[in-house]
């Protein structure tokens, strides 16, 4: 065993897919690229993610309490890397990388046409926002679109590479404590 230093421990344990994040300041669409979130219960469905003062959309997502977290897949990576790499102070990201905002029906930051998979969000909890710059996002309406072929998602390592998503590995016959339900 080698000892790592211990701000890279989170290249392990990488919760979920890299997800962009979009929200509405003075009108303003704004998109950003995150890869820290969680779930925190799956039955209301309520997210936790790490959105800071260092973030355009940090004060948007302060005023207005709204947001969308759209899932991209691998067809995107390059976009989504692009768009983590700039501030939405200085550019529009929407125009800048070809990426076409849709009406949200429950909150005003627009729906991310090209990604397969949407979640309409707001603000649950702020609480620990001051401390850890972590919000607990409500989702309040969900969208997939099921005409997009590629929904491969990308996972990142920390260290500028990432993971796709491959082969699905079925053990639902097993999962007798915690079985799932097919939709």
């Amino acid at each position: 065993m080698n000892e790592i230093p211990l701000d890279r421990v989170y290249r392990f344990i990488e919760p979920g897919p890299v997800v962009l994040v979009t929200t509405v300041d003075n009108g303003h669409n704004n998109i950003m690229t995150m890869s820290y979130h969680m779930v925190i219960d799956d039955s209301r469905p309520l997210i936790g993610c790490i959105i800071g003062p260092w973030d355009h959309s940090f004060t948007a997502l302060c005023a207005t309490g709204e947001c969308v977290i759209a899932v991209p897949a691998v067809d995107l990576a390059s976009r989504v890397v692009a768009i983590g790499n700039c501030s939405g102070r200085d550019i529009d990201k929407f125009n800048a990388f070809g990426l076409t905002p849709m009406p949200a029906r429950q909150v005003k930051p627009p729906l991310v046409a090209e990604c397969p998979v949407n979640l309409e969000c707001q603000v649950a909890d702020a609480g620990l926002v001051d401390r850890y710059n972590l919000f607990i996002l409500e989702v309040v309406k969900a969208w997939v679109d099921p005409e997009r072929a590629e929904r491969r998602v990308i996972h990142h390592n920390g260290d500028g590479t990432f993971v796709v998503d491959g082969e699905t590995i079925d053990f639902q016959e097993q999962m007798v404590k915690w079985p799932t339900y097919l939709c």
